[in-house]
């Protein structure tokens, strides 16, 4: 495995850096050691850097095409990394996944219509929907013993409902790092089948699992007829989410009409850098993930074992994917907005759990990539709060 040094820090301060340069904003003090916007304290793969570097040489920074190679570069990823022979007629390039999901409340429903959602999940998830006047239908996770499973029962009934035209899947799911097995995802296409309901699987952190855990592109289960958009984007595993741009892969009717919502808009995919850092992660980036991952690998499971023996009141949920930890916090019996302060108290910048919806009452989420020595502090820190509570 090739040498990458994850230990160093990368100064952030004074990049207008929405995780660093946001704190004071978000908790009302800057001296919080950030914790929260999942983007990574980590350096960009040397590739992207380097090809990044190159394309600033150019003194113009016109319109840009995104060039074959990037949609090259993607398909032979996903096809080497999870086992999905994309057809390139069914890749369309997007300005980022948030936007993608505005485009496809609009795309496939109307005003006052359902638009079904897991929670605890992703806000953006509940804003797509309501900023589009559309209804958010919630079909909570279920908690049993600290690992999160969907309510296929519930699901049912939600799908059922007149109205539901849509479900946004989060896979894995963002908070609480499940990768969803091959017998959970056949069942959320029955359902959906049954019911005529369309698919957004949201993939963004599927690069992000560990071992034992592989991730299953949603898309690859599907039969003929089945309604299922897969989005996906090297920001969240290559560290490169200022960028902004991702990829949407579905059939060609419903590309077609998220080709229209996007017209409707008059927004652009690409700029000079984000195709070339596409192009360079996809093509080159492979050495770096996998380094990256034994190191999340080894900062998670020195975390958990912290928490579980060191921090009473608190529950870590072991992710499968991603480089968030959802902490359960519920034995502190705190109130969320006190919860909240006592993080801040202990100079610990997280997201809020009650932020992410139903089931999150009660819970942070910690983003863990940072250098180890970060989060070896931050939990330092933590542990010389408690008593304080």
């Amino acid at each position: 495995m090739a040498s990458f040094d994850f230990d160093q820090p990368v100064p952030r301060d004074g990049t207008a850096s929405v995780k660093h340069d946001g704190r004071a904003a978000m908790f009302g003090t800057a001296h919080v050691t950030p914790l929260w916007v999942a983007d990574m304290d980590f350096a960009a793969p040397p590739a992207v850097v380097a090809a990044l570097t190159e394309r600033a040489r150019h003194p113009v920074y016109g319109y840009t095409l995104c060039p074959e190679g990037a949609f090259e570069a993607l398909q032979r990823w996903l096809a080497a990394r999870h086992g999905w022979n994309a057809p390139r007629e069914h890749i369309q390039m997007c300005p980022g996944v948030v936007p993608t999901l505005y485009a496809a409340v609009q795309a496939f429903t109307r005003p006052g219509e359902h638009v079904i959602v897991q929670p605890p999940v992703y806000p953006p998830f509940f804003s797509a929907i309501r900023d589009s006047g559309r209804r958010v239908v919630e079909n909570p996770l279920i908690e049993r013993d600290g690992r999160w499973t969907m309510d296929f029962d519930q699901l049912e009934s939600c799908a059922a409902q007149a109205g539901s035209r849509l479900l946004f899947l989060c896979s894995p799911h963002n908070p609480v790092g499940r990768v969803w097995s091959h017998e959970e995802l056949d069942t959320v296409l029955a359902i959906a089948r049954r019911h005529g309901l369309i698919v957004l699987s949201d993939e963004i952190h599927a690069d992000l699992t560990y071992p034992g855990v592989r991730h299953i592109p949603l898309a690859t289960l599907a039969r003929p007829g089945d309604r299922v958009l897969t989005t996906v984007a090297p920001s969240k595993t290559f560290n490169v989410p200022g960028l902004g741009l991702s990829a949407l892969i579905a059939d060609d009717t419903e590309r077609r009409a998220m080709e229209r919502a996007f017209g409707m808009l008059h927004v652009g995919a690409s700029n000079p850098f984000s195709v070339v850092a596409f192009e360079a992660a996809y093509r080159d980036g492979g050495p770096w993930l996998d380094a990256l991952m034994s190191y999340l690998e080894s900062t998670r499971d020195e975390l958990i074992d912290f928490v579980t023996h060191r921090l009473p009141g608190i529950h870590p949920v072991a992710p499968e994917g991603t480089y968030l930890i959802w902490l359960d916090c519920r034995g502190l019996g705190l109130d969320d907005d006190a919860l909240h302060d006592f993080f801040i108290a202990a100079g610990l910048g997280l997201n809020p759990g009650a932020s992410f919806g139903t089931g999150g009452s009660g819970h942070m989420r910690l983003n863990l990539a940072s250098p180890r020595a970060v989060i070896r502090d931050a939990l330092t820190r933590l542990e010389a709060a408690l008593p304080r509570r």
